[in-house]
């Protein structure tokens, strides 16, 4: 781990995307500021992988 090249990294992460192989639209979950809480325990319980406040 930690020896990854960024340049060829994220241009493979990048198509994977791309090519809906890799899902990051199940793994994250956007939240308002106002539920802070909820977006924490939802981290907590596995609701959601990356929890986003957006505010």
């Amino acid at each position: 781990m930690g020896d990854a090249t960024p340049q060829v990294l994220i241009p493979e992460l990048a198509e994977l995307v791309k090519s809906r192989q890799l899902p990051l639209h199940r793994l994250i979950k956007r939240y308002r500021i106002k539920d802070l809480n909820q977006a924490m325990h939802d981290m907590q319980s596995g609701v959601t992988l990356k929890p986003v406040i957006v505010y």
